[in-house]
């Protein structure tokens, strides 16, 4: 373990072995920091917040700070991050609203510098977020997506897996997955063909999410009919589409008339 002098670490807090903590850096009380990760110069891990090990938080972020909401009184809640994040300069993760509930950030993620996520935000893992990318309350983000900088995301929206947003995107309604989606307000553009394709999904794979992104978007048949559609396609992909769209609550952001499919 590494503590630079200028430092401030709580006699609380709990660190794992070789974690490194930057000049005028401040950890509080009921703090875990998992092995070997770095938290660099003035940055703040706030109460009630668990990293885990591999991480590395740069200049100036603050983890695990009181939500921004007027209704909040000061309950015992947390934020929990997993490993090997790459968190950067001006990072603000804040801590839930909720008795004993949690904000979490999953693993192998990277919140460019600016990036803000609010409370009770559940990150999957692998998500990129550019620089001043914003999630509102409650905001859903599944496994690979990328959000493009400066865009912003009402509360409780959800962005689907592999789901790629546009920067400078105002997402009001839920991004599908596997779909780009981009504009003011938001829309569904077309497949996020090119993180498809590192994902290593298949020729078969892109050609079976097209399938369903027609009958989805393009078809222009009622969400019920198109939904029986998916179902009746008996793809896994398709099925994922399908369980995305029923479980929605604000709904999805549609496709613009004329948009492409990708390829």
């Amino acid at each position: 373990m590494d503590v630079h002098p200028t430092a401030i670490v709580a006699p609380g807090a709990r660190l794992g072995r070789d974690v490194i903590v930057g000049p005028y850096a401040i950890v509080e009380d009921d703090v875990t920091i998992g092995d070997g990760t770095e938290i660099r110069a003035h940055a703040v891990i706030k109460r009630f917040t668990t990293l885990g090990a591999g991480n590395r938080v740069y200049e100036g972020a603050v983890v695990g700070g009181e939500p921004q909401d007027l209704s909040f009184k000061g309950l015992r809640s947390r934020v929990v991050i997993g490993d090997r994040n790459t968190i950067r300069e001006g990072v603000t993760i804040s801590r839930s609203t909720v008795e004993g509930g949690a904000t979490v950030v999953g693993s192998d993620c990277f919140l460019m510098a600016g990036v803000h996520l609010a409370h009770d935000n559940r990150v999957g893992d692998r998500v990129i977020m550019a620089n001043g990318v914003a999630l509102a309350g409650h905001v859903h983000v599944a496994d690979h997506a990328v959000i493009g900088g400066g865009a912003m995301a009402h509360q409780f929206v959800r962005i689907g897996r592999l789901a790629m947003v546009g920067g400078l995107s105002a997402v009001h309604q839920d991004c599908l997955p596997f779909v780009t989606t981009d504009g003011l307000p938001a829309r569904a553009l077309g497949l996020n063909v090119i993180g498809l394709r590192r994902a290593g999904f298949s020729p078969a794979q892109r050609s079976a999410v097209k399938r369903a992104f027609r009958v989805l978007a393009r078809s222009g048949l009622p969400l019920a009919e198109a939904l029986e559609r998916l179902d009746a396609l008996g793809d896994p992909l398709a099925d994922e589409i399908a369980a995305f769209v029923r479980g929605s609550k604000r709904g999805f952001a549609h496709s613009r008339r004329g948009g492409s499919d990708g390829a």
